[in-house]
């Protein structure tokens, strides 16, 4: 068996070994128009080695790194449109239990494979096309030891996106309007829950916050802001600095479940606000879940502080939590009339998207992509514009209790004029 190279030096590896086999870098360099196309990908091998290898339109650049507990390997491309089956990556073979792929950031994508244990990189490299073969990017693992992997781990970490900054919102006085910041969930990489049918719930949670946004905007009453806008991955702690960055006064992060057991019967939607001790088990499970977003797309969580903690350290100022729970329990009454909730529809957990002490912020859960009934009415525009209005009531209920009823109220001419600017009361 050949030795493991140290991933401390495979970045520049990758880019000599390209350049070994036909030029790769130059043809790279060359940079033709069009994301590269990812159109094949399969796995082969056993559980001492096992090659993972990707068929591309033309060759590129990468890197490759490693992350710990669990067990992963990380690979970056510039960026890739993933034409894949449907099915790809959620079976893996030999070293690999599985693997998922997607944009990271805005022209960067990334691979994360699954590893069964602890893995060393033996070789990665691409093959340019021959005899009318595909370009290939290949990635040899060989089995290790938990010393050795994490050891790679330190050696080299993969990069992390940088939060698309938020225009910060001049405020006079009380005279602002209200910022809302409405966070899709998951995204890019990480396709959070998928339907019985397919379904994604990164596609079906955009799709439903563009709509909401634009019930929003067409009122003239509010700034509104998406932690995306694309099939992007946003890191957890960049979603609250979006929101803090634009000095929010609301934070709804959106999102639809799926369950494993009880597909049939469980069904609805949910209401969560953040604390440090969980409501039940049932929340302690989802914030679990929704907090491995940041594993799944391959972010190094080592050095993350205990959020939940430190914050619940500042919402002793009470104020934020106040508006929050104001705020979920005005949504609660909302949704029960549009469609149904789950029961006991508030609770709360250790949401790390949550987190911003000074944004009250409120995650909501569509409904189970696992139920065939939920998945179905979540995929018709009559329910996503049903739910979307009963948010917006909702929002419209709590900006009117937090500045006064008459606070939002627009001037007839503005309203006839269309203009965007609303005249805020004196209170």
């Amino acid at each position: 068996m050949k030795r493991a190279f140290g991933l401390s030096r495979l970045v520049a590896a990758v880019l000599v070994a390209a350049t070994a086999v036909a030029g790769v870098c130059g043809a790279a360099r060359a940079e033709p128009e069009g994301p590269v196309v990812a159109r094949e990908a399969r796995v082969a091998g056993d559980a001492t080695r096992t090659r993972f290898v990707m068929d591309l339109s033309r060759p590129v650049e990468f890197a490759v790194s490693t992350l710990s507990d669990p067990y992963r390997i990380v690979i970056d491309l510039p960026e890739v449109r993933f034409d894949l089956e449907d099915a790809a990556g959620r079976e893996g073979r030999g070293l690999i239990h599985a693997w998922r792929f997607g944009q990271f950031a805005a022209g960067k994508s990334r691979i994360v494979l699954d590893a069964t244990g602890p893995v060393a990189v033996d070789k990665a490299f691409v093959l340019p096309p021959v005899s009318g073969q595909a370009t290939r990017f290949v990635l040899d693992l060989v089995g290790s030891d938990r010393t050795a992997f994490l050891k790679s781990v330190e050696e080299t970490k993969p990069a992390e996106p940088v939060a698309r900054k938020g225009d910060r919102i001049a405020r006079v006085g009380d005279g602002h309007k209200p910022v809302i910041v409405l966070d899709a969930g998951h995204g890019g990489i990480d396709t959070g829950a998928i339907g019985a049918g397919g379904t994604l719930e990164k596609a079906v949670v955009l799709d439903f916050t563009r709509r909401l946004r634009d019930k929003l905007l067409a009122t003239g009453r509010y700034e509104v802001r998406l932690t995306r806008d694309d099939d992007v991955f946003i890191p957890l702690r960049e979603r609250v600095k979006i929101a803090r960055s634009v000095e929010a006064d609301l934070l709804v992060s959106i999102h639809a479940d799926s369950v494993r057991v009880g597909r049939d019967q469980v069904r609805g939607a949910g209401v969560y606000t953040l604390s440090n001790t969980a409501s039940d088990e049932i929340a302690a499970a989802l914030a679990e879940r929704e907090n491995r977003s940041d594993v799944i797309a391959g972010i190094d969580l080592a050095d993350e502080p205990n959020d939940v903690t430190d914050i619940l350290i500042d919402l002793a100022r009470q104020e934020t939590r106040k508006f929050s729970f104001m705020f979920a329990e005005n949504l609660v009454g909302e949704l029960r009339g549009a469609a149904q909730v789950v029961k006991n529809p508030h609770r709360s957990a250790g949401f790390r998207v949550l987190t911003a002490h000074d944004v009250p912020s409120t995650l909501i859960e569509l409904g189970y992509l696992s139920n065939k009934l939920d998945e179905k009415l979540m995929s018709t525009d009559e329910w996503r514009d049903r739910m979307s209005e009963a948010i917006f009531a909702a929002i419209e209920r709590y900006f009117a209790k937090r500045f006064g009823d008459q606070a939002m109220v627009m001037t007839q001419s503005e309203a006839a004029d269309g203009e965007k600017d609303a005249k805020t009361v004196d209170r």
